[in-house]
This record gives C-alpha cells, sequence and structure tokens, in this order.
C-alpha cells in the first residue's frame, strides 16, 4: 500500500478531550446555581435544567432570574458604580489584567465547560474562543489605562445591562463586559438560557481576580429576565447581541427611555468568489464561513455568490470537502461540525431547509443520532427566495451565481441585514473597490471570522447599529461629563390682534431636490415677530412631502463618492456666501425672536468653517491585528440622515447639524426651528448659489410632531436625530424599530448650541458608520 493510498483510507480514530475538571467544577457547586449578585452566589431558586445538546444529558440546574432578582443585580451595580468609576484608570486596568491572565490559567476548563453547554467543537472553543476572550480582557486593560488621557472630559454610563447569546456565551460576555468596566461602569449580564455555565464559572474567576462586589452581577433565565433586566429604570444601557426581532422589541421597549443602546443582530452575509479566485482557498474558507459553530454565528458567510464562470468547478470542489467534514462528539479533536445548540434549534433548521425550494445536497458522512444537522447546500434559488433572505442559522448554505462585479454588490446588498461579507479574488484592485461597496459593518477580503479586540465589529441595516472593540466600542461605554438642563419648549411669537404688515406677502415654500416645492397639504402658517408684525408665512410638510424629500435624497447619494476636498471646499463656499449675506440673516434672527441675530450668525459661519476643515480630516486607522495583514477601520457616511433641528437657535442649529452630516457624505432631510423657520427658507437661497447638488440637503418646513413618526418609520432613512424642544424623542425612537436606523435624540435635555459642546467629534460620530475591512497579504 502506498503513502497515497494510506492516507486516502485512513480512518480517524477519536481523540476525545477529558472533562473530568468541568465535572469536578459542577459538582463543587452540586450541579445547582444561584445568581451571582454582589460578589456571592445567591441560594439555588426556581431551577430549570442546562443540557448538553450532543448527548442529551443534563449538566446542571439554573435558577429562573425573576424581577426581585433582577432588581437585587441591579443595586448591587448602582452601589458599586461610584466608587468603581473613581478607581484610576491604572487600577482597573490591573483588574482587566486579572481576569485576563485568569482567562489563561482556566483556559482549558472554560473551553471544555464552553463545549459540552454549546455543542461547538473543542477545537474551535479552545483554538478560537478562549483566546479572543483573553485578548479582549487584555486589550481593555490597555483601554483603561489610557482612557483617562486620550479620551478626556468622558465619563461612564453607569450601570449597564447585557443580554448575549448562546452562540458564542463566553466570548460574548468578553466583549459586553470588559469595554463597560474599563470605561468605569458596573454590569449586570443575563446570559442565554441554554448556555449559562461558562458565565458563572467566569463569575467564581472574577473573585479570584479580587474584583470588588457589585461591579459584576450575572443572572440566569430565560427571555422574561431578559425582559426585565432591559425594562428596569436603574439601568443606563443596555447592550444586546441576538435576534434582529428580540433587538427590534428591545429598542421599542427602551425608546423615550434615555437609556444607551448598542445592538449587534442577524445577518445573512454575503461570500463572494470571483473567477480569479484561488478555488481551493475559498473553498476552505468557505468551510470555516457557513461551518464554523455548525453555522450557528451570525456573521455567517451563509449566502454563496460565485461568478458564473467558475460556478460549477467550485460547487463540485466545495461537494468533495463537504463530504470529508466529520460530525459528532464536540470534545473530540477530530471533529469539525459539533452539535446543534438544542432540538428547538434543530427542529427550526429542519423545518426552514424542508420547507424550500432548490437543489439540496446534504453532505456525505455519518451523523449521530440526536442534536446533529448534516452540512447542506441548496442551490437553484432566487434572489428572493426565503432561505436567500432569512437567517436559518444553522449549518446550511445557500448559492447564487453573478455575471459582474455591479451584479454581485447588486445581489450582496439585496438583503435587509448588513453585518459582514466576505470578498474572494486575487485582485486586489477589484476587492478594494468591491468592499465599500458592500452594506456591511465589517469586510474581509481572502479570508473570513477574522476578529479581533482593537479592531470594531458591528452591523449596519437590521443587523443593528454600535460597534465592539477599538476605541469605537469604547465609545458606547461613555458619556461627556457634566450635568444637562431640562430643555424648555419653545413657543411660536403669538398671533397679535392687528398684524402689522409691511411689504408684499411672502410665503417661502420647502426645499426638495434642489427646488423650491409648494407643501402637498396646501396648508401654510403665519409667522409673527414679538412686536405683532407679519414677517411671512411658511409651509406645513406632511407625510408624502417627507416621501419626497426622501426620495430626493436618496437620488443624491452619489454625494458619498464627492471627494472630500470637494465636499470641504463647498462648505467653504456656503460659509462665504452666508458671509456675504450675514447682516440679512442677522436682521431675520432678531425679527423672528427678539433678540440680536449677529452673534448667531457669526457662529453658523464658523461652524461650517469647522466641518468644512473636518470633512478631509476625520481619518479612519490601521487597527493593530494580530495577522499578517491589515483591518482598516473606515469612517463612511451613514447614508440619508434625517434631523429635527433645534428651536431655539433658528440658524445655527440648522448648520451645527447640517454641516457635518453632508461634510460626511450624507444627504440629509431637514425640519427646521418649528417657532422660527424664516431663517431656514431663507438660507435655501445661499444652498442654491453654493453648488451644493440637488438633493444633498432637502429642508421641510412643519410641526415637529407630526413630522417626527414618518421620518422615523421611514425605511429609506438611515439615521435620525432629534434637538427639537418638542418631546419627540419616544416617537422616534419606537418608530424606528422599523429598520433599526439609528437614532440620536435629545431626550428634552438642552444643548448650548453656541458653546464647544455643540460641534466636533460626537457629531461626526453619528454622521458615520465604521466599515472595517479585513486584508490579509503575503504568500
Amino acid at each position: 500500500m502506498t503513502i497515497k493510498e494510506i492516507f486516502d483510507t485512513m480512518s480517524y480514530g477519536p481523540a476525545l478531550e477529558a472533562n473530568s475538571e468541568a465535572l469536578d467544577w459542577l459538582a463543587r457547586h452540586d450541579h445547582s446555581f444561584g445568581h451571582f449578585i454582589d460578589g456571592s452566589f445567591t441560594a439555588p431558586e426556581a431551577l430549570f435544567d442546562s443540557r448538553n445538546p450532543a448527548t442529551g444529558k443534563v449538566l446542571a440546574q439554573v435558577s429562573q432570574g425573576s424581577t426581585a432578582s433582577i432588581d437585587a443585580a441591579v443595586a448591587a451595580a448602582r452601589r458599586a458604580q461610584p466608587k468603581w468609576a473613581r478607581l484610576s484608570g491604572h487600577k482597573r486596568a490591573q483588574y482587566l489584567y486579572a481576569l485576563a491572565r485568569l482567562v489563561q490559567k482556566h483556559a482549558r476548563l472554560l473551553a471544555v465547560l464552553e463545549t459540552m453547554d454549546n455543542g461547538k467543537p473543542i477545537r474551535e472553543s479552545r483554538d478560537i474562543d478562549l483566546p479572543l476572550v483573553a485578548r479582549h480582557f487584555y486589550y481593555h486593560a490597555g483601554l483603561a489605562q489610557l482612557a483617562p488621557a486620550e479620551l478626556p472630559g468622558m465619563e461612564p454610563l453607569g450601570v449597564c445591562g447585557a443580554v448575549i447569546p448562546w452562540n458564542f456565551p463566553l466570548l460574548m460576555l468578553a466583549w459586553k463586559v470588559a469595554p463597560a468596566l474599563a470605561a468605569g461602569n458596573t454590569v449586570v449580564l443575563k446570559p442565554a438560557e441554554y448556555t449559562p455555565l461558562t458565565a458563572l464559572l467566569f463569575a467564581d474567576l472574577s473573585r479570584e481576580a479580587g474584583l470588588p462586589r457589585g461591579v459584576l452581577n450575572i443572572v440566569t433565565g430565560d427571555g422574561d429576565t431578559g425582559a426585565a433586566l432591559v425594562a428596569h429604570p436603574g439601568v443606563d444601557k443596555i447592550a444586546f447581541t441576538g435576534s434582529t426581532a428580540v433587538g427590534k422589541a428591545i429598542r421599542r421597549a427602551t425608546a423615550g427611555t434615555g437609556k444607551a443602546l448598542t445592538l449587534e443582530l442577524g445577518g445573512k452575509s454575503p461570500y463572494i468568489v470571483f473567477d480569479d479566485a484561488d478555488l481551493d482557498s475559498a473553498v476552505e474558507g468557505l468551510v470555516d464561513a457557513i461551518w464554523f459553530n455548525g453555522g450557528q454565528v451570525c456573521c455567517a458567510g451563509s449566502r454563496l455568490l460565485v461568478q458564473e464562470g467558475v460556478a460549477d468547478r467550485f460547487h463540485t470542489k466545495l461537494k468533495r470537502r463537504m463530504d470529508g467534514l466529520r460530525i459528532g462528539d464536540p470534545l473530540d479533536k477530530c471533529i469539525d461540525v459539533g452539535a446543534v445548540v438544542d432540538p428547538v434549534q434543530l427542529a427550526t433548521i429542519t423545518r426552514l431547509v424542508d420547507a424550500s425550494e432548490g437543489d439540496k445536497y446534504t453532505a456525505d458522512t455519518p451523523v449521530p443520532e440526536g442534536c446533529f444537522y448534516p452540512p447542506t447546500l441548496i442551490t437553484g434559488l432566487s434572489a428572493a427566495s426565503p432561505l436567500m433572505q432569512e437567517e436559518i442559522f444553522g449549518p446550511v448554505l445557500v448559492s447564487m451565481t453573478f455575471r459582474t462585479p455591479a451584479e454581485a454588490v447588486e445581489l450582496a446588498n439585496n438583503t435587509r441585514y448588513g453585518l459582514a461579507a466576505t470578498v474572494w479574488t486575487e485582485n486586489v484592485n477589484l476587492a478594494l473597490d468591491i468592499a465599500p461597496k458592500l452594506r456591511a459593518g465589517v469586510v474581509w477580503v481572502n479570508g473570513t471570522n477574522m476578529f479581533d479586540a482593537a479592531a470594531g465589529f458591528g452591523g449596519v441595516r437590521e443587523s443593528g447599529f454600535g460597534r465592539e472593540g477599538g476605541w469605537e466600542g469604547l465609545h458606547a461605554y461613555l458619556r461627556p461629563k457634566g450635568k444637562t438642563n431640562p430643555l424648555k419648549a419653545v413657543a411660536a411669537m403669538p398671533a397679535p390682534k392687528t398684524a402689522t404688515v409691511d411689504g408684499l406677502d411672502r410665503t417661502a415654500k420647502l426645499l426638495i431636490g434642489g427646488k423650491q416645492a409648494r407643501p402637498d397639504g396646501g396648508y401654510s402658517k403665519p409667522v409673527y415677530s414679538p412686536r405683532g408684525a407679519l414677517l411671512g408665512h411658511t409651509g406645513i410638510g406632511n407625510r408624502k412631502d417627507i416621501r419626497n424629500a426622501v426620495e430626493a435624497a436618496q437620488a443624491a447619494k452619489g454625494w458619498a463618492r464627492a471627494t472630500a476636498h470637494t465636499r470641504a471646499q463647498i462648505l467653504f463656499y456656503i460659509a462665504e456666501n452666508l458671509s456675504a449675506r450675514a447682516e440679512e440673516f442677522a436682521a431675520r434672527i432678531k425679527a423672528q425672536t427678539g433678540s440680536s441675530g449677529a452673534n448667531e450668525v457669526e457662529a453658523a459661519i464658523a461652524r461650517l468653517f469647522t466641518y468644512a476643515a473636518w470633512a478631509d480630516k476625520f481619518d479612519g486607522a490601521v487597527k493593530s491585528v494580530p495577522i499578517r495583514g491589515v483591518a482598516l477601520a473606515m469612517n463612511e457616511p451613514c447614508g440619508v440622515i434625517a434631523a429635527l433641528c433645534p428651536d431655539e437657535a433658528p440658524l445655527l442649529g440648522l448648520i451645527s447639524v447640517m454641516a457635518p452630516a453632508i461634510a460626511m457624505g450624507n444627504p440629509c432631510v431637514l425640519v427646521p426651528s418649528e417657532p422660527f423657520p424664516l431663517s431656514a427658507t431663507d438660507f435655501y437661497q445661499v444652498l442654491e448659489t453654493s453648488d451644493l447638488p440637488a438633493g444633498v440637503v432637502n429642508i421641510v418646513t412643519g410641526p415637529h410632531t407630526d413630522l417626527a413618526k414618518p421620518l422615523a418609520g421611514h425605511m429609506d432613512i438611515d439615521a435620525v436625530w432629534s434637538f427639537s424642544s418638542t418631546d419627540v424623542s419616544t416617537i422616534i425612537e419606537t418608530e424606528s424599530a422599523t429598520n433599526l436606523k439609528r437614532t440620536w435624540v435629545n431626550n428634552g435635555r438642552a444643548r448650548d448650541w453656541m458653546a464647544a459642546e455643540a460641534e466636533g467629534r460626537a457629531f461626526l460620530r453619528q454622521a458615520t458608520e465604521v466599515k472595517t475591512v479585513w486584508v490579509p497579504y503575503g504568500e
């Protein structure tokens, strides 16, 4: 027998990882756990089973969290938070360093317990998950050390509630806990019902690290426990990873509460293979993309798009590789695909595949009895097929072909999600041309599932908002220092008994698509001066006017492709033209408000200069990640931004909102000051003479209460800001859940529009999305 024949016929014997230490740890706790609150475990109560999905055996019983247990955990976190926040960055860094070291010391125990509780292969939990967990605590120890100097003027949010999923139980804990603690927050964490055990083991380790009581609290339970945490009034931020449906429910539940929110949700990530790709490498990458963790990955490359000329060859190679995958006991180091997490999830996968059309290919490999599903490939689907659109969350790959790069981008973006994407080509020019066109928070080039604590991870569209990892992830756990004052409603000047009318009648229109347009409803309202002079009329916009303005903004998305230098020049030009009419605008502000407008006009001109300066200077970064390659953090425009402008600063408020949005390449729809709208309608003329392309800025006047809902609910708007003195924050955050657009609202708190807090990086971060593009290099 030749060596080749030996390798071709060789059968793999089991190489089981010992689990005695994990079983010993469970036994020390009598296989029964309470919650971890205020530094110790509570007495077990209302127990439910945590099972090994590969065997169906009960590993332990854990407590079902109640409202009372959430109350106790939040109270403990609240007591501990001020002292934890007052610690120096260096002292918090020491605690995080200790946690990182303990994760490394107990890595094998943690990995085995993770595999037993989750069903993923031990190779993955040992070689991927645990090193990344340690890396996150090390990295955030560094951020804790540096943050006071690098982020002056920022403070922690307070108590953070974290709700994590079952697919990466310990890694998701690290993604939430490490940045929260580094920033000075305390945490109440709710692990997934199916996989609570490594979180409880980590709680044990946190005591060995000397973590102060109450800084980390863990309450186990089902969805009701998570809902109680989300709804708790003592929580200042919710960080959630899970399904899009639950993410939308959380967005609605937190609307108007003032809680900070980050959501990392589902995906239907495209895996694009061009005809010049190294097909063998692309097949191996695809195995990691879709069969890693049994496809139970939010960013799994579950949607294969392969160029038509190589599709048959690629599918043939892929099927051959599928047949070689080994399915079985996750503790066997020779296993490629482990168990599905629970029979409920297995039933969901089976139902979705059985109901699908297309040609189905199942890996020709033995499948054990129990909670296992074979690697499956489905071809012959259309772009509208349910499995091309919906997340399966299992070891199932769907495939389509494309002919041109433009078609590949169109198919890739034909989804409501936007978490990750993979591009496989030997042409770096093509890869770096395609990557910015993909609507995804992360793009991997010639690789997949590359993660690091230094590189922000997160999605767009219905894959959620916010980033985890890097400096951008830390910002989600911080806020500017200082107290804010309640914002008083600003009322329009009342109509006098007898109005003073001078000159010709003056009725301002809306600005839509570069043209002045009459309001659809045909209604307008008078605007009076404090002394009763009729200054003019403005249109009352409605839902159809918003629709028209959004269509115009969508048509102007080419603005994002304009160079930053071009955008800067136009902003300078707008400032120049406003300066030429400064006295006129100052007089108009005084006529509306009764106060001198000279300072406001001067500040508005300066603010335009600020964002003209920032347009080509708000740089991305090259992240220091542990691969031979680079991870590029690119600041991209959000898309169409809608904003309700401040009432109290009719010109400066509008420019303070408009300028950062367009500087970063976003078209926008603006609703100007409701009581003092004439400064905005005069500003049309400045825009029309400043070379700004039609549709980049659209202005619809009208009542903020009436226009907030259609703006926040519009599916073609990507972000909504509100600085209105009318209380519309709840409406905006609730309606935004339709497509999980980003929101930035004032929650009835005032901002000084003449001060430094009204410009700069905070506005630029809200006007951009961070896209991380991973580019490995070398032979």
